[in-house]
């Protein structure tokens, strides 16, 4: 099975193709420009410049569903819809904490991945692996940096870009933290696909819904309660 992943969770965004368990290609990028005027030319590059392929050879699609940015979100979302509506194959969505995590797959301790959610607060799940396979997962939640490190294990694995922005909280309550380098704190494509099944053979849209969680309510949705 042939598989094309996206996440559009952050500033940056990472897109690749999988066949199986062999990785095709794939592809970073962080700049302040849109992913609007990007995306679409993006895929169309790689699928038929980089990968050879066609887009009528890809059998299924994933998407980060979040949690991330609202605006980045809504338009990944809707480009993998839109994508895998016009060529007739399934789209499913990962949590965009997983495809942070599941970089980390074959760590030895736990893993705290944190991404920034502004206003002193993070998008924060827990995971525990072994050999690669993931055995637990926290529920996933928003809270303030200094709560997630306060429940960790004295040595645990930091990663995503919240565990950048509050590291001072981590290095303040954690023991002997483990932080992740920059290079690997954003929402990994591949690992979005890792995460749901063993391989690409294992995807099953019925439990993987393409559907937002945002965990949070929006700015605008905060501001119009407060105003009521």
């Amino acid at each position: 099975m042939i598989v094309l992943g996206l996440s559009t969770a952050e500033q940056g965004g990472s897109l690749a193709i999988v066949h199986g368990d062999r990785l095709i290609c794939q592809e970073f990028w962080d700049t302040k420009q849109t992913h609007s005027k990007r995306l679409l030319g993006m895929i169309r590059h790689m699928v038929e410049n980089r990968s050879g392929l066609d887009l009528a050879d890809i059998d299924a699609y994933v998407a980060a569903r979040g949690p991330g940015s609202f605006t980045g979100l809504r338009i990944g979302i809707s480009a993998i819809k839109g994508l895998a509506y016009a060529m007739g194959k399934p789209a499913l969505g990962a949590s965009s904490l997983d495809g942070i995590a599941f970089r980390f797959a074959y760590s030895s301790l736990p893993v705290c991945v944190m991404m920034d959610a502004r206003r002193d607060e993070v998008y924060s799940a827990v995971y525990r692996f072994e050999k690669g396979i993931m055995v637990s997962k926290s529920r996933e939640r928003v809270i303030g940096p200094g709560k997630v490190v306060a429940e960790m294990p004295a040595s645990s694995l930091y990663a995503g870009s919240g565990s950048k922005a509050y590291l001072p909280a981590i290095e303040e309550k954690a023991e002997t933290p483990v932080i992740a380098h920059p290079y690997m704190d954003s929402v990994c494509a591949v690992s979005l696909i890792r995460s749901l099944g063993k391989g690409s053979a294992d995807l099953n849209p019925a439990e993987s819904p393409l559907e937002p969680v945002y965990i949070r309510k929006s700015d605008a949705e905060l501001n119009s309660a407060l105003k009521d």
